[in-house]
């Protein structure tokens, strides 16, 4: 990938910055060839300190000399950011997008523009342990592919699909996912403080639970063993797990979990609608 590539970031938030500093950290091009543009200068300053790129109030500025738009704003300001870069994104450039919900035909058609990439990525890869799902036009070429790849993958593992309707559903399920996870993690802490624990010993025991679930799944699942035969290593028949599963599944724990990724599905949906695109399937 060439290294003299240059970016233009719209919206320096916690997610433009997570992207910013594994761009920087992966050194795919250097600070001097990146600006990014956003509406609170105190943030701008913070970023030009910490980064060593330039930073812009308007966002036409950041995008003009950019191969590389990324759009990193949230879903009600896009229509208003998409208005103050038409004009100002070349031709031949990239617009890479991590917006939830926002459709490339609606991006397309707001800013003018068909070289886009849309992508869904989680909280995690503001420490470098996202995963992100990702998409594009037709008109992306293969090299413009390999840099939305590196990009992408700078702030953790990335996966392409061929086809737009996996964005909301990956939107539904990783990107929503680390809040499922956070809730669980909080009734779990709820209920040691009810046992007699401190909070800070339940969130340790809990938090310490996960991760090494986690990380013992990642290591011995190597051969792809199914999830559910890790839970059945630790359920002794008549016993405490056994006892405790019996009455999640009694209190509707999986019919819980598949209705809340299934409304967020739909509300990614309703996100996306675009007057100028086919309706978002049912399915």
């Amino acid at each position: 990938m060439r290294k003299d590539l240059k970016i233009g970031l719209i919206g320096p938030g916690a997610m433009g910055e997570a992207m910013l500093s594994g761009i920087l950290a992966k050194k795919l091009t250097a600070p001097g060839n990146i600006a990014a543009s956003g509406p609170i200068i105190e943030r701008n300053e913070e970023i030009t300190e910490r980064y060593k790129i330039q930073t812009f109030s308007e966002n036409a500025l950041a995008a003009k000399p950019a191969d590389v738009v990324i759009l990193s704003v949230k879903p009600q300001d896009l229509p208003r950011v998409l208005d103050s870069l038409k004009g100002s994104v070349k031709k031949d450039a990239l617009v890479l997008s991590i917006v939830a919900g926002a459709s490339t035909a609606k991006i397309s058609r707001l800013l003018g523009h068909k070289k886009i990439v849309r992508s869904m990525p989680n909280t995690p890869a503001q420490i470098g342990e996202g995963i992100t799902v990702w998409c594009c036009t037709d008109e992306v070429d293969e090299e413009q592919k390999e840099i939305a790849s590196a990009i992408l993958g700078a702030f953790g593992e990335e996966i392409f699909v061929d086809e737009e309707k996996y964005l909301d559903k990956a939107t539904a399920l990783s990107g929503t996912g680390p809040a499922y996870i956070y809730l669980f993690m909080e009734a779990m802490v709820d209920a040691g403080v009810h046992l007699g624990f401190s909070r800070r010993i339940a969130e340790k025991l809990v938090t310490e639970t996960v991760r090494g679930s986690v990380d013992f799944f990642n290591q011995k699942g190597l051969d792809r063993k199914h999830i559910a035969s890790f839970r059945n290593q630790v359920t002794s028949p008549g016993g405490t797990t056994a006892e405790a599963l019996y009455y999640l599944e009694k209190a509707g724990f999986r019919t819980a979990i598949s209705r809340a990724v299934w409304a967020a599905y739909q509300r990614s949906q309703e996100l996306g609608q675009d007057a100028g695109a086919h309706p978002p399937e049912n399915s």
